[in-house]
């Protein structure tokens, strides 16, 4: 299952900003392993001194955007597990400023971080790989909004890169 697989009546316009983020050369599952792999690469690269940089008074760190990386993927794999089992609840959206606010990730070591980040990727991708391919095109609704089992393994994969993409342009 790729990325060019997707149907826009799959997701919300908005996360067709992550979406189109994604590379077509893997599957789901490949690239859900390999960028992970390719960020904590990446955060290992940056100079300790950059962890706790703001580029601006009111924006997270390094740090506090690992913590909201968490966070996002616990909840939209938690999107995709209900949708997968075919609960039609419609769920919240989430308040990522407020979790930021609360997660107090600014205060724990980039290795807390990475090593969470990973331990949640790797239940992730055990989630995922237990999906058959019709419970990958299971849609449910979260945030007012349809949304694909497949669709939201490819947005925690995009949203991934989309914070590498500003760390590079606004940190470093």
């Amino acid at each position: 299952m790729k990325v060019s697989l997707l149907q826009s009546t799959e997701y919300a316009t908005y996360y067709g900003t992550y979406i189109t983020l994604v590379s077509d050369e893997y599957s789901l599952v490949e690239e859900l392993e390999i960028s992970l792999h390719r960020f904590i690469k990446f955060v290992q690269d940056i100079p300790m001194d950059k962890f706790d940089y703001r580029y601006a008074e009111d924006k997270w760190t390094i740090k506090d955007i690992i913590q909201h990386i968490i966070d996002a993927e616990r909840v939209f794999a938690y999107r995709a597990l209900r949708f997968a089992r075919n609960d039609s609840t419609e769920l919240p959206g989430f308040e990522e400023n407020s979790y930021v606010d609360e997660a107090n990730g600014n205060n724990r070591s980039i290795m807390e971080l990475l090593t969470e980040l990973s331990a949640v990727r790797q239940a992730t991708l055990c989630l995922f790989k237990s999906f058959k391919e019709e419970q990958l095109l299971k849609i449910g609704i979260a945030s007012n909004n349809p949304m694909s089992v497949r669709a939201l393994g490819f947005t925690i994969i995009g949203h991934l890169n989309h914070h590498q993409k500003v760390f590079e342009e606004r940190y470093l």
